[in-house]
């Protein structure tokens, strides 16, 4: 299967720039991953099409402030060290730009109470740091630190905030789950007293999981591990909901990416953490989920790929189409689909 057959024509001026001015006034596309067929709705219609005893699963993980902007001791030049993840105490795996200068020992100088040294260069070029801070690591970056936004957002978050989910919790991701940012508490609440079951799992995204495929053969593709935590709660839940026959709707791709993780490493749901670097593309088999909530994904990208999986790619590439014709606004910001 070629990367190309998941490409679609995108006007740049699609590519939202801002939320909406109410999170749930988003637009909504609910398609039918059977037969196709499409409703145009917005967000907050989303109830009329949750029924009692359906479970919500949401990924509750928190976007860090994860670009931090230093220099060399007794040098004027910008580093940028970019957190992808946490490896173990205060080490962390980053980007670094530029990068010929950071070699092994460099130390890069944040503020007083806040500096890093690298401590290893891995093979595909990302850096170990070591960070070096007085107080509270997570407090300190909340006030150096700047949101990673996609680089297609070319506007300034007027507030960070607006780039967390209403539920966010377990801080960890570089980029938001965004399919939950149309959420609002007031909303959440109707939901559950219709008598859906609210469920939260953890998984921290990587950027990996937006980049586009460079592979022409999808099957070549390597994915980015990213951490994920199910806990024996959220299983339980879960378990019930199957065994009674009740919908599983999954809140964005990473909520999905978790639940056939788990399955597909235990043969079941349980209470499990652990890494994955699951690629789900047409052809796969969903053991879980019934149900999707998602917003619209970058052309050639392994999202799209996941959600043909669900649907068809012909079935989601027209849906796509119209989407465009019908000016919906796309990606992190943009609009979203419901896939029943």
């Amino acid at each position: 299967m070629r990367t190309s057959e998941f490409d679609y024509y995108l006007p740049e001026e699609l590519i939202a720039q801002h939320p909406t001015s109410k999170r749930d006034e988003a637009r909504m596309m609910v398609l039918d991953r059977k037969s196709g067929e499409r409703e145009d709705k917005y967000f907050f219609e989303i109830i009329d099409y949750l029924k009692a005893g359906d479970v919500l699963v949401m990924n509750d993980t928190r976007v860090i402030p994860a670009r931090l902007f230093g220099h060399r001791p007794e040098k004027e030049e910008k580093i940028e060290v970019f957190l992808l993840n946490n490896t173990e105490g205060a080490k962390w795996e980053v980007l670094v730009r530029p990068g010929k200068k950071m070699k092994i020992g460099t130390e890069v100088i944040f503020s007083d109470d806040l500096s890093c040294k690298v401590v290893d260069v891995k093979d595909d070029g990302n850096r170990i740091v070591e960070f070096y801070y007085e107080g509270i690591f997570n407090e300190i970056l909340d006030r150096l630190g700047n949101m990673p936004l996609p680089p297609y957002i070319k506007e300034k978050l007027k507030d960070n905030e607006d780039y967390q989910t209403v539920y966010s919790k377990n801080p960890g991701s570089v980029a938001a789950p965004t399919a939950g940012l149309h959420f609002t508490k007031e909303l959440l609440e109707k939901i559950e007293e219709k008598g859906v079951k609210l469920a939260y799992l953890t998984l921290n995204v990587g950027l990996g999981t937006f980049r586009p495929v460079n592979e022409d053969e999808i099957t070549n593709h390597k994915m980015h591990s990213e951490f994920y935590t199910l806990s024996e709660e959220t299983s339980k839940i879960l378990n019930e909901a199957k065994s009674e026959g009740r919908r599983i709707i999954a809140v964005g791709t990473t909520s999905i990416r978790t639940l056939e993780s788990v399955y597909k490493k235990n043969n079941k749901i349980c209470a499990d953490s652990g890494w994955t670097d699951i690629f789900i593309y047409p052809g796969f088999e969903f053991k879980v989920v019934d149900a999707i909530i998602t917003n619209f994904h970058l052309p050639k990208s392994t999202l799209i790929m996941l959600i043909a999986a669900f649907t068809s790619k012909d079935i989601i590439l027209d849906a796509y189409k119209d989407a465009v014709n019908k000016k919906y606004r796309f990606f992190s910001f943009g609009d979203c689909m419901f896939i029943k």
